[in-house]
């Protein structure tokens, strides 16, 4: 296969009209040029210059080729270019996943800063609330970085970005929006929008029900994350959801559970962080989980943070 460097001494052969010339320009020297015009020639079984008492003159072969030989140094020069803005976190590509309710209040708003900050990325995103999809988009090289509430198995590897608050969602005439705060054993008996078993929240939800010897009464489920805070709002009972899935404006209680009930956000990467995925992930733990300033007023401030027993 033709190398990069014969074709860029065709291409500065083609612009200078000579050998002696064109290894000026590669800062090379006259032989070495000659020899890789010659080596080029034996690739491609045919003269490619014609030498003249005035220097040299592409023959129609060397015409056919120079015009992709120029396509193929500028490529190469690209690749560089490309690779290099990558490497400074300015340019380059990043492939993201996320987990469902993440994707309005966290990765939109460092999204959209990017774009203005870094036209060069090309981001895409795909969403699901499976995280054995999400994980297989890992295993599958698809993604570059996947943002799900930890932890994940021990042969991820796994960057801490920021925690997220899990709170109650309730009818505002509901007898736990009475309540300042509200305590995991307030949810006994209680009526539950729960998730589907679609959605990776159902599992999780139902083990920290069980921790905790709670035993609420189910009366739906969804899959959409978001909508359960609808629900419960609505009047179909109470819901238990990430912070991230309540939204500005929801027509009922939000409250945080005695003690704060937190969840730990982990960068999940098929390796370690590459400088473009530092530089985002970075982005994410800057910003953390955009809350809402009428979700913020809602909620209680009078436990320091911890996690359900």
């Amino acid at each position: 296969m033709a190398s990069l460097r014969a074709l860029e001494c065709l291409v500065a052969v083609a612009d200078s009209g000579s050998i002696t010339q064109a290894a000026r320009m590669l800062h090379s020297s006259q032989p070495a040029v000659s020899h890789q015009l010659a080596a080029l020639e034996r690739e491609t079984r045919t003269a490619l210059i014609r030498r003249e008492p005035r220097g040299v003159k592409l023959t129609p072969a060397g015409r056919a080729a120079v015009t992709d030989a120029r396509r193929a140094i500028e490529a190469a020069a690209s690749a560089v270019r490309l690779a290099r803005a990558a490497g400074d976190a300015t340019g380059g590509s990043l492939r993201l996943a996320c987990a469902q309710s993440l994707t309005v209040s966290m990765l939109a708003p460092v999204i959209r800063d990017w774009h203005r900050r870094y036209p060069q990325v090309a981001i895409s995103l795909r969403e699901s609330a499976v995280p054995g999809e999400l994980l297989g988009l890992i295993d599958s090289d698809e993604v570059d970085i996947l943002l799900v509430p930890g932890p994940v198995s021990e042969r991820y590897t796994t960057t801490p970005v920021t925690e997220e608050e899990i709170v109650l969602t309730a009818p505002g005439n509901h007898r736990l929006a009475q309540l300042p705060s509200v305590t995991l054993n307030d949810l006994d008996g209680v009526q539950l929008v729960h998730f589907a078993a679609d959605n990776g929240l159902s599992g999780w939800l139902d083990r920290s029900l069980t921790r905790a010897g709670v035993r609420p009464e189910t009366v739906m489920r969804t899959s959409v994350t978001a909508a359960a805070p609808q629900l419960a709002a609505a009047g179909l009972g109470v819901a238990v959801t990430p912070i991230s899935a309540v939204s500005a404006g929801l027509p009922g209680a939000i409250r945080s559970f005695s003690p704060r009930w937190i969840r730990q956000l982990i960068a999940v990467s098929p390796g370690a962080l590459d400088p473009l995925a530092a530089r985002f992930v970075t982005s994410l733990s800057t910003r953390g989980v955009r809350v809402p300033r009428d979700v913020k007023a809602q909620l209680s401030d009078s436990d320091a943070p911890g996690s359900p027993k």
